[in-house]
This record gives structure tokens, C-alpha cells and sequence, in this order.
């Protein structure tokens, strides 16, 4: 054990380090290149490039998430029984981390194979992505609360995470297709720029497995709960339902607003290279904001912090339909609404692990990788739902990738689910953490666990 291991703080958690931090958030770089380039770059991908039909795409997006969100509940009870030297959610950063990135290669690899043979590699490669995306994600997810206790360093944490993959995002929406031009362009310059990136990848992870050190053991269960009870257990937990439902509605959005902003650009605003300064303005906000959550955090607590920028981040899609065909409009407006949901994806799953102590504490069950993958479940549903929505907007339009110039009905359509599609997830984001009430529990929550800890 480190000398460091016998310290604690102020509120008698042992401290987490600076470089423990850090090498914890370089893990969501890695799986934010991933998220990002499904998000922005999969669909106009497959549709442009490939030639796949938009509702196809919508269709499919949705399918393999689902598919995938089952698979992430098998993978936390998985998490849930692992036990090796390692722990039992790091060696996963480990056995997975190769797999991971030669999945992102095989998405962008595009073999002639004619209509239906490009479907059905599309469907292949966009599961196994996902699957070893769950296998890899669910247990880097699990690890804040295996960290520490601390809700404070799980703020911290969560916040080193993600803007990490704030800065992931960024540098993927930017160097893509600066990239895939350099290389020639068509199929070739695509799967050159996710060889080269995929390759790349499981360095990252490798630094996050050394990096991490899993302290917190079970406080009132230190058995292995079978599945059947664990299940059951998750969802007598109301605050992990409501982050459940915040995270689905959150990720929805994202998805939304990622896929969009491609054809926006080169639509609506007529000019294709104007999707990265999109980009930036949608992530480099949040790069800036996510480190300042942290002494808001403080002050005012996670669900207040969520709460108040849910409700100032609406200023940004009001600016935005001052003139939604101006692109400076846009960009203000982009970079308001950006910076406002820096905290929203600072304190997201932060709250999601405090809800591992409220589920042990009312139903003496703790599971840390089920909370977890069902967490992930909310999420990546959300991005199925918000990924097939742009297909299926985009058929009912009638866009057809293989034209220069789309109808207008298609453009309308575009144009209006941009705009406003963020309205009403912010408003059903508001409502949500208007309910959640844990932060006024929790310090409460973790005292009892404690002392049946002193009393066993």
C-alpha cells in the first residue's frame, strides 16, 4: 500500500490524486473518439459514401443499441463478478483495449459487396463497435465508484472525464476530415484516417489500467448477489431510475444535434466544411466549462449545478432561431447552449454513482457494474433514438444521398428538427432533475452505511 493510502481528507476519504485523476478521464478520450465519430460522422458516412438508404441507417441505429443495451446489463452483472489481481472493473481496460480499437477499423472499412452485402456489413460492424464498446465502457464507468466514496472526488473525477472527452471530441471533429481529404477522399481516405486512429487507441486505455487503483468495497453485501435478486434490487432505487431517464434524454440530444449538424452544414448553410467549426463551438465550450463545474459543484451541489444550467442553456437555442440560416448566429448560439451544458455533462454520471449508496443503503444490495450498465443502457438508447431519428426525419424528407441538391421538403425537414428538437429535451431534462432530491440525502446516506460497516 502507498504511504498516500493512509491519509485522508477532511471528510475521511483517502485523497485521490492528481495523476490518478487524469490518467481516470484519458479513458473517456479514447471511447469519446469513438461515441463522436458514430455520432457525427457514421450516418453521412453510410448514407454519401456507402450509398445506404437514410431510413436503413435510422433503422439500424436503433436496433443494434437496443440489442446492445441488453448486452450492457450482462456485462455489469459480469463486472459485478469479476475477480482477478486486478480488481474487478480495470483488467477490463486491459483484455479489452486492442479488440476496441480494431472494431473502429472494421466500421470504416467499406468492401465491395454490392446494396445488400454493404447493409449487412454495416449491421455487423456497428454491433461488434457497440458490443466491445459495452465490454470496455461499462467497466471504466464502474470504476469512479470503485475509486472512492467521496462524492466531491467523484465530481472530480467525473469531471477530469469528461473534459477529456470534451477534448476526444473536439480533436476527432476536427482532424476527420481534414484527414480523410488528405488521404484521397471516397472509401480509401476514410478507412486510412480510422486505421491510423483505431491503431492508436488502446495505448490510451493502457494508461488509464495503470494509472487507477480500486479502494471502495462493499459496505453492507460483501457477498455476490445472484442476477435475479441484484435486478430487482436496481429498480427500488428512484434516483437511479430518474438518471436513467436523464441520461436517455441527454443522449438523445447529443445524438440529435451530432448527426444533423453534417447535413445542416452543408444544406442549409451550404458549405460542407463548415460541420467542424459546428463542431468545436458545440464541444470546445464545454472543454472550457467542465473544469469550472467543479467549485459550483461545491457550493451548490450537483442537481442544483444540473438543474440551473438546464435552464440557462435554452438562452443558446433561443439565439439560434433568431436567424437559423447565419451561421454567426449560429455559432453564438451553439457556443451559449455548449457552455451551459458543461455542467450537465460534469455532474451526469457523478450522480449516477451516487446512487450506488442509495441502493445499498434501501436494499442492502450494492452493485456498482449493474447501476452502471443499466446507466450505459439509458445512454446508448438515447443515441439509438437520437441516431435513428436523423434517419427517419431525413426519409420522411426524402433525402436521397446520391443527389447534389435535396428537395425542399428534405431541407425543411432538417432545419426544423435542428432547431427544435433541443427545446424540448431541455425541458424534459429540467423536469427530471427538478425531481431528483439525492444530494440533500447523501451525506445522511453514507453516516448509516458506515455505521453498519462499525457494527458488523
Amino acid at each position: 500500500m502507498d504511504a498516500s493510502e493512509n491519509k485522508y481528507n477532511e471528510a475521511g476519504y483517502v485523497p485521490v490524486s492528481f495523476r490518478e485523476k487524469l490518467g481516470y478521464g484519458i479513458g473517456d478520450f479514447t471511447t469519446s473518439l469513438v461515441f463522436t465519430v458514430i455520432g457525427t460522422f457514421l450516418s453521412i458516412f453510410y448514407t454519401d459514401i456507402i450509398g445506404i438508404a437514410p431510413a436503413v441507417i435510422g433503422t439500424m441505429m436503433l436496433l443494434v443499441r437496443v440489442i446492445d443495451g441488453g448486452a450492457d446489463i450482462v456485462m455489469g452483472a459480469i463486472v459485478d463478478r469479476t475477480d482477478s489481481k486486478h480488481g474487478k472493473a480495470r483488467p477490463w481496460l486491459l483484455w479489452m483495449s486492442v479488440p476496441f480499437g480494431g472494431s473502429l477499423i472494421l466500421l470504416f472499412y467499406a468492401p465491395e459487396l454490392g446494396p445488400t452485402g454493404a447493409i449487412v456489413y454495416a449491421y455487423a460492424t456497428y454491433l461488434l463497435v457497440n458490443l466491445i464498446y459495452t465490454a470496455i465502457n461499462i467497466p471504466y464507468g464502474t470504476l469512479n465508484a470503485l475509486i472512492t466514496q467521496d462524492p466531491y472526488q467523484r465530481s472530480l473525477l467525473n469531471i477530469f472525464r469528461m473534459t477529456l472527452a470534451m477534448a476526444g471530441a473536439a480533436l476527432i471533429t476536427f482532424v476527420t476530415m481534414p484527414m480523410v481529404n488528405h488521404f484521397g477522399g471516397g472509401k480509401t481516405g476514410w478507412f486510412l484516417t480510422f486505421l491510423i486512429i483505431g491503431a492508436l487507441a488502446p495505448f490510451m486505455y493502457l494508461i488509464t489500467f495503470k494509472a487507477t487503483k480500486e479502494r471502495v468495497k462493499p459496505v453492507v453485501a460483501a457477498k455476490k448477489v445472484p442476477l435475479k435478486r441484484a435486478l430487482p434490487a436496481l429498480f427500488r432505487n428512484k434516483y437511479w431510475l430518474l438518471m436513467v431517464a436523464f441520461c436517455l434524454v441527454v443522449y438523445i440530444g447529443s445524438a440529435l444535434t451530432s448527426g444533423l449538424n453534417a447535413y445542416y452544414a452543408k444544406y442549409i448553410l451550404e458549405n460542407p466544411d463548415l460541420v467542424g467549426p459546428l463542431g468545436l463551438a458545440s464541444l470546445l465550450p464545454m472543454l472550457i466549462g467542465i473544469p469550472l463545474t467543479a467549485p459550483l459543484v461545491k457550493r451548490f451541489g450537483k442537481r442544483n449545478t444540473a438543474l440551473s444550467a438546464s435552464v440557462l442553456g435554452m438562452i443558446g437555442i433561443a439565439i439560434i432561431m433568431i436567424d437559423p440560416y447565419n451561421f454567426n448566429v449560429i455559432l453564438i448560439g451553439t457556443v451559449v447552449k455548449a457552455l451551459f451544458m458543461a455542467p450537465l455533462v460534469g455532474t451526469m454520471f457523478a450522480m449516477l454513482a451516487d446512487t450506488i449508496e442509495y441502493g445499498e443503503w434501501k436494499t442492502g444490495i450494492r452493485s456498482e457494474g449493474l447501476v452502471y450498465s443499466a446507466g450505459s443502457f439509458g445512454t446508448k438508447v438515447g443515441s439509438g433514438l437520437g441516431g435513428a431519428a436523423v434517419g427517419w426525419s431525413l426519409a420522411f424528407g426524402g433525402y436521397d444521398g446520391t443527389l447534389a441538391n435535396q428537395s425542399g421538403q428534405a431541407i425543411e425537414v432538417i432545419k426544423m428538427v435542428y432547431l427544435y428538437a433541443p427545446l424540448v429535451i431541455s425541458i424534459l431534462a429540467i423536469l427530471i432533475l427538478y425531481v431528483y432530491q439525492l444530494d440533500k440525502k447523501f451525506p445522511a446516506i453514507i453516516q448509516e452505511l458506515k455505521e453498519m460497516t462499525q457494527n458488523q
